[in-house]
């Protein structure tokens, strides 16, 4: 029988976690095991939903964490006592990704932290859900390949110099990127773009022993949701995956986290699809 969540939205992008009901479980499901010590990790929208369940499952396997929000103060506040409750260093930094600037200060910032940096994780996205394709205009076009793609590049390009042998890089994409939506037709078509990216980084990189991999995650219970749909989608919202559930941030960041960790040493230009049990062709 699906199991759905209550109706309800929210009036601003990225959304906020604070704001939902009930809460998205971020808590890592499990002991750590050292998997990330001494490491230094960056996460792009680490404040909520998938990110802040990787920033903190990380933490919990012994890294040091930097994460970039938007301008969600109060969820990036959580997560710095959450990160810091694991016993890890936590360093919590506001702007956009899709300034090259702001990438570069933002990494400056971690090296200066922490004096190196081990892991990146391309996290942070938006969304706008739009009835047909007339109705997407150049600017929100724009907008949203400026975060979801630009920004990838943008934040990779300023962290390659400080990635060494034994790095790893993670980036979140969807399974919209393999099964399409039809509302989510931009989003999309972002998401394709960070798995043609992942792959074509990973051959890239290998030589250099960094490895590039992505996750996929499917309906997932995050702030995205209540701030692009309306409280009948939202209440839908994961029914028809084979589970008949949203899955929620902790079942997908156990993917990160592995990926990150040496446990995935011979992975690389892979994508692994914690999506609900939809089949698809990665």
């Amino acid at each position: 029988m699906a199991k759905t969540m209550p109706g309800q939205t929210q009036d601003r992008q990225p959304g906020l976690e604070a704001e939902m009901y009930p809460s998205p479980d971020y808590t890592p499901r499990f002991k750590g095991s050292g998997k990330l010590e001494g490491k230094a990790v960056l996460v792009s929208g680490g404040d909520s939903g998938i990110g802040r369940a990787v920033a903190v499952g990380m933490a919990r396997e012994g890294a040091d964490v930097a994460f970039i929000y938007l301008n969600e103060h109060e969820d990036a506040k959580k997560t710095v006592e959450l990160i810091e409750a694991e016993g890890r260093t936590a360093l919590a930094i506001d702007g956009d990704v899709g300034s090259k600037s702001f990438c570069e200060t933002v990494v400056d910032e971690v090296i200066g932290a922490f004096g190196h940096l081990d892991v990146l994780v391309n996290n942070a996205a938006e969304q706008h859900a739009r009835g047909n394709l007339e109705e997407i205009t150049e600017e929100q076009l724009i907008r949203t390949f400026r975060t979801n793609v630009f920004g990838v590049f943008f934040l990779t390009q300023a962290a390659l110099k400080h990635l060494g042998n034994g790095a790893a890089i993670v980036n979140t994409t969807s399974v919209t990127a393999y099964k399409g939506s039809p509302a989510l037709i931009d989003y999309s078509a972002t998401r394709g773009a960070i798995v043609a990216f992942t792959r074509s980084l990973s051959e890239q990189l290998v030589e250099k022993g960094i490895r590039v991999n992505a996750v996929a995650p499917g309906p997932i219970w995050t702030p995205l949701i209540p701030a692009s749909f309306d409280k009948e989608r939202v209440s839908e919202h994961g029914s028809s995956s084979p589970m008949g559930r949203p899955g929620q941030p902790n079942e997908v960041a156990a993917c990160h986290v592995f990926l990150a960790s040496e446990e995935a040493s011979y992975m690389s230009g892979q994508v692994l699809h914690p999506n609900g049990g939809t089949i698809v062709n990665s």
